[in-house]
Formats: C-alpha cells, structure tokens, sequence
C-alpha cells in the first residue's frame, strides 16, 4: 500500500523548512541589495537561524509524540527526532549564528561581501540537521552531501586567492573520494541485512552474530569502509590531510564555522551509525578506535607544536581533540552503565563550538586591509593593540588547554572518568600527557599576544559583529565552566538518561 508524507512529518521538520527558505530568500533578495548594504543578507541569515531555533524550542514543550515517548519518526521512518537530534540542532544553530555575525566585516574587506555565503551556511545547516535526526542511511548521506557541496563552496569562496582554491580542491578531491568509500560501506550493510534503516541493521546484525565466535567478514570490510568515511569527516589520522590546507585557505571565519559546526555533525553521524545502527560490531571497531586515537593524539600534537600559522595551529589542535574524544567511545556507549565517555563527547562538543569559535573570532579580526592576520607575527603584542580581545583569546585558549575552572576542562573531565571508570589506565596516562602538550603549543600563542613586540603598533579596529561573537564565545565559556549543572543536565538529557554517579556528585 502507498505512503504517503503526513503533516505531522512536515511540522517535525519545522526548522530544517524554515532554515531552507531563509537561504532561498537570500538568493533572492541579494539580487536587489546594493553593495553598500550586504550586511542586510547577514541580518536575514540570522533571524533565519533564530526563528529556526524558537521553532525547535516550540517542538519540545510538548512531548515529542502523543504517547509522550521521547522520540518519533517520520517520514516513513527515515527521521527520528529525539533528544540527540535535538541537541546537536541546537549546536548547529548555535555556531552558524556566531558564524555569521564573525562574517559581516571580513567578507567586506576581503571584497567577497554576497549573499550566496550566508545562504550556503543556512544550507549545510540543514543538511547537518538531517544528519544529527537521520535514523536511515539515505537520509543520513543525503545530509551529509548537501552539508559537504556547500561547504566546498564556502572553504573556495574567496574566488582571487590562491589559497582558498587549491584547498577547495584539495577538499572537494578528497572529500568525494572519501563519500564513495563511505557510500560502499553502507551499500555492503544494506546487502547484509536488506534494510537501511539503523535500527533494523542493528537488530538483523545482533540476531546473525548471535552464537557466533567471529563476525561475518562481510560485515567487518563494510565496518572498515564506513569507518574510513566517519573517520575522514571528523578529521582523524590517518584521514586528517585535507583539514590543515582547507582551514588555511577558506575564510577564516568559514573556518571557525568547519571547525564546530561541521565537526559536531560528523560526530552526530558517527554516533548515530556506531551507537544505534552498528552496536553488534562494537568488539570489533572498539579496538580500530584505540589505534585511531591514539594516532590521532600523537600525529597532531606533534604536528601542532612546529605550526606558526595560526589557522594551521588550530586546525591540528582541532584534529587532536578528535583524538580525545574517540576514547570516549572507547571507554563505553550510552547504553552501558559508564556513560561518561559519551557524555564527554557531547559536553566537548558543546564547549569546543563556543571557545574554539571564539578563538576563530580574534583571529578573523586581525585581517586588516594589507595585513592577512593568520601567522603567529600577527597575532603579536596584541594585548598593546587590542588588550580586551587578547584576555578574551587567552581565556580561550586556556579553555582548549583544559584549565579548570574554564569550560574546556569539563570535555576533558568527562573523557578521562569514563576511561578509568572502564579500566583504561594506559589510556587515560596517555590522554593526559598529550594534554601537556596542547598546553605548550597554546601558551605559545599566549606568549607572542603578550610578551612580543607589536609589529604593527596602530589600534585594531572591531566591528560590533566581532564584538557581539567574541562576548557570546567568551560569555558562554566562562559560564559552562563556573556554573556546569545546566549544561550537564541538558546532556544527559539529550542521551535520555538519569545522572547517576560521578555525574551527580560533580554537579553537586
């Protein structure tokens, strides 16, 4: 029997719509804007992303279905929007916001100021939201390639440097190669199990291995190509080689936007596929995520420590927290009784889109008519230049690093319970000597902001876009990190489940 879409499908994709004509209205009256006020497509992209939000907050003050369970699908089951999906839109949302406001003035200097940017932020939004609430394959790669198209476009926007076209390039290159592998994979699961819904593989997959000592080889070259897809999308080692190029070359606050946004929807996807779709294989990918890890950790900490471009710096800084994160889901899922791995990965998430962002914003802000403002002599004797911005990136920069009572350290925290929690000793040693490491390499920053000579000695002028995102990031940080209960609630309830434990007595 035909079936067909009901309102209800329409009303739980609410904000994804509202996102989509946001961006088509852009498209539109760009075409009418005079050059003098392009900012007015900024303005229309940000309403665009808070009316998205209200719409998203409207959804859940009620129960998610009529039964009052916590989740409901739609759209014959393709999409589920439970608690999880809820919280990463609001992630996204929250990064594509201080994305924009990040944007006004450097696409004015960089003579780039057209709606087509903001309009393809408001995309890849919707495609992130499809992948965060995707419960079927197919929906989940459509998102993920709508996500991926526009942000090709956005890391080549700057159509006369050469840096942003060879790392849009060299992203679209490696990005489609690692899609197809991708694809493969998921095409093998689906050969394996006739479904490509999530949870139907997950049932059919625990019902064959049922009994069995070994699994199904099948399934573990299909594990091993859908893994190497995932494992380029958040940028792990060895699949890392397009991300230094492509945060260098892409405007740079397309580049905080790819850092947060982009990166928390892959990991929305990870955890959908690993968690929900793929939890029999779980004795076999556990061990592939140690190796992965650590890998991860070593190669970018070492890199990160020879960088003096600082957009470089970041992007292996943000390679490494990869690393951090996976052994969250080493040390446990979140249907075990040790969540705290994966509570560590949302929390981590959470503060990485305001702090790292906020970093992203200083550095955005350095670009000046002559001056491109992303090496390390840039970034020096900031504190004469511009002494709010350099306390402002400090307390970023201390927030990666991990230094309580900041909100990096609570990502961190979390990580390294779950890992002694589950016995993994060598592991949580390992963690925590690579974190000295990201300190040294951050306080290098620190160390020419405050104690080199300024090689420009003339004020930094900031819009009151940049202004607005760096208070928000630095706002956000501060209080994640002094006033933690909210937001470790607001985790626990995007996982549906009841803060016990080490949980309870930290919050207390």
């Amino acid at each position: 029997m035909a079936q067909y879409f009901t309102l209800s499908d329409y009303s739980m994709s609410l904000p994804i719509i509202l996102l989509t004509l946001f961006a088509l209205d852009i498209l539109l009256i760009d075409l009418w804007i005079p050059i003098d006020r392009k900012w007015f497509n900024a303005v229309t992209a940000f309403v665009g992303v808070l009316v998205s939000a209200a719409a998203v907050y409207l959804r859940i003050q009620r129960p998610l279905d009529a039964a009052g369970l916590p989740a409901q699908t739609a759209f014959m089951n393709a999409m589920l929007l439970d608690h999880f999906a809820i919280y990463f839109w609001y992630l996204f949302l929250a990064g594509a916001a201080i994305a924009i406001l990040m944007s006004v003035r450097y696409l004015e200097i960089e003579h780039e100021h057209h709606g087509e940017f903001y309009a393809l932020i408001l995309f890849s939004v919707v495609g992130m939201m499809c992948m965060a609430a995707g419960i079927d394959i197919v929906l989940i790669f459509i998102g993920l390639e709508l996500m991926a198209i526009s942000t090709y476009v956005l890391v080549g926007f700057l159509r006369t440097d050469r840096r942003s076209n060879e790392a849009a390039l060299k992203y679209l290159l490696l990005g489609a190669f690692s899609s197809g592998i991708f694809a493969y994979g998921l095409s093998l699961f689906y050969g394996l199990t006739g479904s490509t819904n999530l949870v139907v593989i997950q049932n059919r997959l625990a019902r064959e291995m049922a009994g069995q000592a070994h699994a199904n080889p099948i399934a573990v070259i299909a594990l091993l190509t859908t893994a190497t897809g995932l494992f380029f999308k958040i940028a792990a080692v060895p699949f890392h080689q397009w991300a230094p190029d492509a945060y260098e070359g892409a405007p740079t606050s397309m580049t905080g936007f790819m850092s947060v946004a982009v990166k928390a929807a892959a990991w929305a996807m990870l955890l959908r596929i690993l968690i929900w779709g793929l939890a029999p294989l779980r004795p076999v990918y556990v061990p592939l995520l140690v190796f992965v890890s650590i890998a991860t950790m070593t190669g970018a900490n070492l890199a990160a420590l020879t960088q003096n471009n600082l957009k470089r710096l970041l992007a292996y800084s943000s390679i490494a927290h990869v690393g951090y994160m996976l052994l969250g889901l080493v040390a446990g899922d979140a249907h075990s009784p040790m969540a705290d791995g994966i509570k560590g990965i949302l929390i981590y998430l959470l503060v990485y889109t305001f702090m790292n962002l906020g970093a992203f914003a200083v550095i955005t802000s350095l670009r000046q008519r002559e001056v491109i403002g992303d090496e390390l002599d840039d970034i020096a004797g900031l504190y004469s230049r511009a002494p709010t911005e350099a306390v402002l990136m400090l307390i970023f920069l201390l927030s990666l690093a991990g230094i309580p009572p900041l909100a990096g350290f609570y990502g961190k925290y979390f990580i390294f319970l779950s890992l002694i929690e589950s016995k993994h000793y060598v592991l949580a040693s390992l963690a925590v000597l690579y974190a000295v490491f990201g300190l040294y390499y951050y306080m290098k920053i620190a160390n020419a902001m405050f104690m080199r000579e300024a090689l420009d000695k003339t004020r930094l002028p900031i819009s009151l876009g940049m202004r607005t995102a760096l208070w928000i990031s630095a706002f956000a940080t501060l209080v994640i990190g002094i006033y933690p209960e909210p937001f470790i609630r607001a985790v626990n309830w995007s996982l549906g489940i009841a803060q016990v434990g080490p949980v309870a007595s930290l919050v207390r």
